[in-house]
C-alpha cells in the first residue's frame, strides 16, 4: 500500500510502497482509511519536536485523524463488523487500567497512539488501530468530512466540554486561533452554551469564517488585540480564554484577555507561560492544560456532527500530494482541515 513515512527529521517525509498492516490480536482491526486529517502537530513531528517523547522508532507513518471503514477484525470484535463505517479515536486504550476504569482514555497506561508513537498511522491506504478506538458512523457519513474531528474536532470539544459549568448566559468565552482547532470550537461552544463568543485571529478570512459559524464579535490580532477584548468585557477579561495558538506570544496574551477569576485553557503549543506568581494569588485565575479528549468526547461530538451543528470546514488532498498539504499548511493557506483521501 501507499503510505507517508518519515525516515528522518527536519526533512520532508516519503510516500512508500509498503506491506498492508496485519491483526496482531484478537481486539484488533484494520480499517480502510477514507480520510486523514493533516494536522499542526504533523508538522512538529517532522520538526523532532515528538522525537524524545515518544521515541518512534524510523521509519514510520504518520497520520492520527483517521476515519473509514473496518476491513477486518479479529475474533474478539464485536462493536464493529466489516464494511462499517468509522471514525477512530486516536489513542487506542486498555480498558483495564484505573485511568480507563475512569473514563481518562488520555491517560492509559498501556495505550499506542497510531501516527505518534511507534506505531504506523493513518496517512495510508490501511490502519490497524483496536475496537476500543472505533466509534460506529451513519453509513452514509463520507468519512474525509469527518476524520479531522478525530483530533483536531475532540480536542476542541473536550476543552469546551470542560469549560461548560462557567460558560452560564452572561459570560464571554474569547477563541484565540480560529483555524482547523479554533472553528471547532467556536461552533462546539455554540451548540453546547449561551456565552458570549468573542473570536481573535490576525487573518481576516479566518474571522469572516468565524463569524458565519457563531462568533458574537471578531478582534484582530494587529498588536492592539488584548485592549480591544478588554473593551469589549468592560476592562474586565473574558471567563474563559481557549487558545488555540499557544506560542509566539499568544499564550500570554490569552493570559492578559482572561478575566479575575477565570480560566485560561491552553490548547496550541509550542510556547512559554511565563506569569508572575502575584498573578496568580492576586487574580485567582487557572490555567488548564488539554490533550485530545476522552471517547465519550468523540461519540458526543460525531452526534453533533451527524446534526450538522458542527462542520468541518475542509481542503481535500489525495494521498499522493501529502507533501502539498503539509506545505499549504505550514504556509498558513488551508483554511479549516487539510485531508488527505487515498
Amino acid at each position: 500500500m501507499k503510505a507517508v513515512r518519515v525516515h528522518e527529521y527536519h526533512v520532508d517525509p516519503s510516500i512508500d510502497d509498503i506491506p498492508e498492516p496485519k491483526l496482531a490480536g484478537p481486539l484488533d482491526v484494520i480499517v480502510k482509511i477514507g480520510g486523514a486529517g493533516v494536522c499542526r502537530t504533523d508538522l512538529h513531528i517532522l520538526e523532532g519536536q515528538w522525537a524524545e517523547a515518544m521515541n518512534p522508532a524510523l521509519p514510520y507513518v504518520i497520520g492520527h485523524e483517521n476515519a473509514g471503514w473496518v476491513h477486518e477484525v479479529g475474533e474478539g470484535v464485536t462493536n464493529v463488523a466489516v464494511g462499517d463505517t468509522v471514525i477512530l479515536h486516536p489513542q487506542p486504550s486498555c480498558g483495564l487500567c484505573l485511568a480507563c476504569r475512569a473514563g481518562r482514555d488520555m491517560q492509559c497506561e498501556n495505550a499506542f497512539f497510531p501516527g505518534l508513537s511507534d506505531n504506523d498511522g493513518g496517512m495510508a491506504e490501511y490502519l490497524r488501530t483496536t475496537a476500543r478506538a472505533c466509534v460506529k458512523l451513519n453509513p452514509d457519513t463520507n468519512p474525509a468530512d469527518v476524520a479531522a474531528l478525530a483530533d483536531a474536532g475532540i480536542t476542541a470539544y473536550h476543552a469546551v466540554r470542560k469549560a461548560v459549568p462557567s460558560l452560564y448566559p452572561g459570560t464571554t468565552a474569547v477563541v484565540q486561533g480560529a483555524g482547523g482547532l479554533g472553528h471547532i470550537g467556536i461552533q462546539a461552544l455554540a451548540a453546547l452554551t449561551a456565552t458570549r463568543i468573542i473570536v481573535v485571529d490576525r487573518n481576516p478570512d479566518a474571522l469572516a469564517l468565524a463569524k458565519q459559524i457563531g462568533a458574537d464579535e471578531t478582534v484582530q490580532a494587529d498588536g492592539n488585540h488584548v485592549n480591544a477584548v478588554k473593551d469589549l468585557t468592560d476592562g474586565k477579561g473574558a471567563d474563559v480564554v481557549f487558545d488555540f495558538v499557544a506560542e509566539q506570544g499568544a499564550e500570554n496574551d490569552a493570559w492578559q484577555m482572561t478575566a479575575p477569576a477565570g480560566s485560561q485553557y491552553i490548547i496550541g503549543y509550542g510556547g512559554e507561560v511565563r506569569i508572575p506568581t502575584l498573578d496568580f494569588v492576586a487574580g485567582e485565575k487557572n490555567i488548564i492544560g488539554n490533550i485530545v479528549g476522552t471517547y465519550n468526547d468523540l461519540a458526543e461530538l460525531m452526534v453533533l456532527a451527524q446534526a450538522g451543528k458542527v462542520t468541518l470546514h475542509t481542503k481535500q488532498y489525495p494521498l499522493d500530494a501529502a507533501l502539498d498539504a503539509l506545505h499549504d499548511l505550514d504556509a498558513g493557506r488551508v483554511r479549516g482541515r487539510a485531508i488527505l483521501v487515498p
